[in-house]
């Protein structure tokens, strides 16, 4: 017995011992490929030499200084990074640990934003069903995924939620992909209205929806017409781009693959490649300036903000991912995957959508592909096929309650930007083995 509190009590997890490129290994020594880069983090696989290396540095220069004191080269040489290539008029950047912590310092940030431009009675967020933004409680809260809620509804913020852009199933027959996105987008002014037309801080999104819905991006002209809603009632628009950011869907931050520019940004996993916890959010210099030329002081703050060690293994991580060339490579790798994606599961009885961008792709099951009917819960597809894949020697992110949080199955693949043409077919061939296990 060991003292780890596991994530599951009744399923202790398999200890890893290494990671090699693309590969993890346990006690045993049996090798698992790494198809979701664990929750969609080692961008880079296991062991790049170049990133230990800035890890090794970094610690033996500076390992912690409290921002309540101090700033560090790392973290002004990282902000100046993510700036220079970052949409819109994102101006300054707040590190922290992770995307939960991201998304908690942009809600108060938001809040914050209006006392400080005297509109005080701005208190309501709004954010979609089936979105995930984090699990503390803030983050918890603006996410909508009912799985995920249920056990802490009690003790949540009140935060309303609209329609996701969820073309596979919500789109009518007949209703081009368009005027769809134009109608679920159309709800956030609805919603405005109802709550009040002064009373909204913000509306939260994913781009791309990663971990409740398996890889969905929104429509072409959905995010537009988000984008000019907000700005007709004075609302933040606020993107999480925890998991869909930094490369990950072919551009180095998602939201330049719809066109649109939020007021404030969260990321991280990709951030730091699994290397370091860290995230942050990006702000406007509009929303900076206000707090600067309001109270001067952000009423917010963590212990390990702008961590050194963790703001150096960042910026080595986003040179690599720039000087490498690797946004492309997720391009081009992620055409090819979906290319087989689509020639192996396409036609599958119990595949009713594969989608994605970049190498960010999902794939959901259905028990009738004609119908989209899902899987009843009771079967367990999510975690029966998760068992099945990791015995192949696969990981992958499969979740139950795709539709609703209760409803539907779905696997999540992520895997790092070096994938090579070669191991896009192992991928395949372990997926064919854990479909023809749980679906024989």
């Amino acid at each position: 017995m060991n003292h780890v509190f596991p994530r599951h009590n009744l399923a202790p997890p398999v200890k890893a011992i290494r990671g090699e490129g693309c590969y993890l290994y346990d006690d045993a020594g049996k090798e698992y490929f790494d198809g979701s880069g664990g929750a969609a983090v080692s961008c880079l696989g296991h062991g790049d030499p170049e990133i230990v290396q800035a890890i090794k540095d970094q610690a033996e220069s500076l390992a912690y200084a409290h921002t309540g004191f101090f700033t560090s080269d790392p973290a002004e040489a990282l902000a100046d990074l993510l700036i220079q290539h970052a949409p819109g008029n994102l101006d300054r950047v707040y590190f922290v640990s992770g995307g939960s912590e991201a998304v908690e310092a942009a809600l108060k940030l938001a809040r914050q934003y209006y006392l400080e431009i005297g509109e005080p009675q701005r208190r309501h967020v709004i954010a979609r069903r089936q979105s995930y933004h984090g699990n503390t409680l803030g983050a918890l809260a603006t996410g909508g995924n009912a799985w995920r809620r249920a056990n802490f509804e009690p003790i949540l913020m009140d935060v309303s939620h609209i329609a996701p852009c969820y073309e596979y199933v919500d789109r009518a027959i007949g209703e081009t992909p368009y005027a769809y996105g134009q109608r679920v987008a159309q709800e956030l002014e609805d919603e405005i209205l109802r709550l009040g037309r002064d009373s909204v801080i913000a509306f939260v999104a994913e781009p791309v929806v990663g971990a409740t819905m398996g890889a969905a991006p929104a429509v072409e002209g959905y995010f537009q017409r988000i984008r000019q809603i907000c700005d007709q009632y004075g609302v933040l628009l606020i993107l999480d781009e925890v998991m869909c950011g930094m490369g990950r869907v072919g551009q180095l931050f998602a939201c330049d693959a719809d066109s649109v520019t939020p007021d404030i940004l969260c990321i991280a996993k990709g951030l730091g490649a699994g290397y370091q916890p860290i995230g942050a959010m990006l702000c406007t210099d509009r929303i900076y300036d206000a707090i600067s030329n309001g109270s001067g002081f952000f009423q917010h703050g963590h212990t390990y903000l702008g961590h050194p060690v963790a703001c150096a293994t960042s910026l080595a991580v986003v040179k690599a991912i720039l000087g490498r060339g690797l946004v492309p490579k997720v391009q081009e790798q992620g055409e090819k995957l979906s290319k087989v994606l689509s020639e192996r599961f396409g036609q599958h009885p119990h595949v009713g959508d594969i989608r994605g961008r970049g190498l960010f792709r999902g794939i959901e099951f259905v028990e009738d592909r004609e119908t989209k009917t899902p899987f009843a819960p009771t079967k367990n597809v999510a975690g029966r096929f998760k068992k099945a894949a990791f015995e192949a020697g696969l990981i992958c992110y499969p979740m139950r309650g795709t539709r609703d949080g209760n409803l539907g199955d779905h696997v999540l693949l992520a895997p790092p930007f070096i994938i090579s043409d070669e191991q896009i077919g192992e991928v395949a061939d372990k997926l064919s083995v854990a479909c023809d296990n749980v679906f024989a």
